[in-house]
């Protein structure tokens, strides 16, 4: 009944009829070519809109003003309804969206429409947040920014001669590169710093983090990381500490974009290398393997870090393991002071980030037999940082203002 109300409201108003012509986007003038109806899903029911239609010659390509008003230029869903789409495909498989719609609105989407509708809105949203960045005060004294990469499966046809770590040497997948900020004035029983409730954000996307010095700009990564530095007021914080998990490309860009930074390697990720060591010296489940490795990483804690390197020297020529670890603790000896950065109150465990690895990216599409588009991946990437980091409706009132504008 509502939708029938608002449907004769809408077809009763021929105030769309502009004239005998309208100017185009191309910039020549459109002809009037009557009215036009189409059946749109709105979360009230369908409704079928007769509207002015417009044709331009010039450039071949007909529009309806009332449309591009309501927001239904470029699909059959209502704003209202496309909205409910994006958070349901921004938290469930499409198929799963569908569902939702379907048995908690009332509204029928199939899949198919809820994959391409979430994938377009992704798009806008990526497109968002290369453009939008609004700088905030620093949200505490102290502000973390953490960097890591996960792999996301994608189809064959994305993947044809890129090299792997398959038997073969194919890939099956693609490395998204994720940053994340938050800060940590919370503290547990024992006064450890402790993630604050609300605070984190994400953005992510398969990029690439590699630069070379005769590269105009920094790379596509580089860039986002600094985009949401400065949304974060990362930048402006008194003090900044970059947490990763050792891989040389994070502590290259640390370096060239947040010169002065406190650098931190993720104590647990350094423990899971000294673990791999004794592993691959005395054996899984070796009761001299476990003494090792609980030696070392006791020696890691209390930040005798030159113990830990003479313990994997001994190893170093017969193990490639042991080999791979001392050149990991060598490379990052001064990243891996506990102790001194315990008693500054500082976090050292990246484990924020490595749960945004999986809340912002491996729950949603790394799930069984999913395979993307890269940017199908993308979209649907920038779609759920976009909502896990509170920020989905700043973009809405964005997207809703745009729409009023574009309109007169």
């Amino acid at each position: 009944m509502a939708a029938r109300a608002v449907e004769r409201r809408l077809n009763g108003d021929t105030s769309d009829h502009a004239g005998p012509t309208v100017r185009c986007d191309c910039g020549t003038a459109a002809r009037y070519a009557g009215r036009r109806p189409k059946t749109f899903q709105t979360v009230l029911g369908e409704m079928t809109l007769a509207r002015a239609y417009y044709h331009c010659e010039a450039c071949e390509a007909g529009f309806c003003p009332r449309d591009r008003a309501l927001g239904l230029a470029t699909t059959s869903l209502s704003p209202a309804a496309t909205r409910m789409v994006g958070l349901a495909a921004a938290m469930v498989s499409f198929a799963e969206g569908s569902e939702l719609m379907q048995h908690l609105a009332g509204v029928p989407v199939d899949a198919k429409q809820v994959e391409r509708t979430a994938e377009a809105l992704g798009r806008e949203i990526a497109q968002d947040e290369r453009d939008v960045v609004e700088p905030e005060p620093p949200g505490a004294p102290t502000m973390y920014l953490g960097m890591d990469g996960t792999g996301v499966p994608l189809r064959a046809s994305e993947l044809a001669g890129r090299a792997g770590k398959q038997p073969d040497g194919s890939s099956k997948t693609r490395e998204v590169k994720l940053c994340t900020v938050w800060t940590a004035e919370a503290r547990d029983d024992e006064g450890a710093p402790v993630r604050d409730s609300g605070s984190v954000t994400y953005s992510a996307a398969i990029e690439s983090a590699a630069s070379r010095d005769t590269d105009e700009q920094p790379s596509d990564f580089a860039q986002r990381v600094d985009r949401e530095g400065r949304r974060r007021g990362f930048d402006q914080a008194e003090r900044r500490v970059v947490l990763g998990d050792g891989a040389v490309w994070i502590w290259n860009l640390a370096d060239e974009q947040f010169s002065g930074a406190i650098q931190i390697v993720d104590l647990y990720h350094a423990k899971g290398h000294l673990w791999d060591v004794a592993k691959a010296i005395y054996g899984a489940g070796s009761d001299l393997g476990e003494q090792w490795a609980k030696q070392r990483r006791d020696e890691l804690d209390e930040g005798k870090s030159d113990a830990v390197l003479a313990a994997l020297q001994v190893h170093a020529q017969a193990n490639h393991e042991a080999r791979k670890c001392l050149d990991y603790v060598t490379r990052n000896q001064s990243r891996m002071r506990y102790p001194e950065f315990r008693a500054q109150g500082l976090c050292v465990s990246s484990g924020v980030v490595e749960a945004g690895c999986k809340v912002a990216v491996g729950t949603r599409l790394k799930r069984a037999g999913m395979h993307w588009t890269a940017a199908g991946a993308d979209a649907i990437i920038a779609l759920r940082c976009c909502k896990l980091s509170g920020r989905f409706e700043d973009f809405w009132e964005r997207r809703s203002s745009a729409a009023i504008v574009d309109t007169g």
